[in-house]
């Protein structure tokens, strides 16, 4: 089966074929990537920051996104870099998907799904007490509501240090994730695992989960291609000043979006 970004690609270049739309802003955060389309919608994605291997030299150089070159470029060109080897280039790619995504809701809605505007999504989500909570990326807000709320609780994230002293029996391993999603009745997974790899794993491993979410500003995806591989929720953001956001994200911003610059939608899929 084809992976879920490539999936993602393809769905929308059958949606949007015929469209040249070119970028015509790229910024590179501390924490997240944006992209702005001819067409004006915007794009966010996580920037992965372990990047061991990227130094100031020729040979990184070669394989890093090209600076002073991304601007002006068709958006489908740069959509490819989602499929990159290369972490920088990944985001640079889930940001153009997301951004072109937002454009493919505004012309043709949600098949298969609804929006709703200004909803978290863990409370879209729906816990219940007696729900086994899968968390894959340590997300603060969600911990702090979750653990004294329900019946079993893990966090699976590599950043184990991340996690408060009283939060530290939660953790699981990443090389652990398979086995804890599927027992999980509810499976809460960061949209940075767009960028980072490994959606598809995670996936198939949350098959027999009651709901599967995707959630953060990089969950800004086509839903249809997302439900189709057992999302039942995307948790992501819809900008409403691409100026702003744009100039948070050059800025070091980390997520501080949800005010005048975005604002929180969720998107759920029919029967969930």
């Amino acid at each position: 089966m084809q992976g879920i970004v490539a999936t993602w690609l393809a769905d929308l270049q059958g949606l949007l074929k015929g469209e040249p739309l070119t970028v015509t802003d790229v910024r590179f955060g501390v924490f997240y990537t944006a992209v702005r389309l001819s067409s004006n919608h915007v794009g966010v994605a996580f920037t992965p920051r372990d990047l061991h291997d990227t130094v100031c030299c020729p040979r990184s150089a070669a394989a890093a996104p090209p600076a002073g070159r991304m601007a002006g470029e068709k958006a489908w060109t740069l959509a490819q870099y989602a499929l990159s080897p290369v972490p920088l280039r990944r985001a640079v790619g889930v940001a153009v998907l997301n951004a072109l995504s937002a454009l493919a809701i505004a012309r043709h809605g949600i098949p298969g799904g609804r929006l709703l505007s200004g909803v978290d999504a863990l409370a879209a989500a729906r816990v219940q007490s007696q729900d086994r909570v899968a968390m894959v990326g340590a997300f603060v807000p969600f911990i702090k509501t979750l653990k004294e709320q329900v019946e079993q609780l893990w966090i699976v994230d590599k950043h184990q240090q991340a996690l408060k002293p009283e939060e530290l029996p939660l953790w699981r391993s990443p090389q652990h994730a398979a086995d804890v999603l599927s027992r999980a009745s509810v499976v809460l997974i960061t949209g940075s695992a767009l960028v980072e790899g490994g959606l598809d794993e995670l996936l198939a491993a949350a098959g027999q989960a009651r709901r599967v979410v995707l959630a953060g500003p990089t969950a800004g995806p086509w839903p249809p291609t997302f439900f189709a591989r057992g999302v039942h929720i995307l948790g992501g953001l819809r900008v409403l000043d691409g100026d702003k956001l744009l100039q948070v994200v050059s800025e070091g911003g980390s997520g501080y979006f949800f005010h005048t610059v975005a604002e929180k939608v969720c998107m759920i899929r029919d029967g969930a």
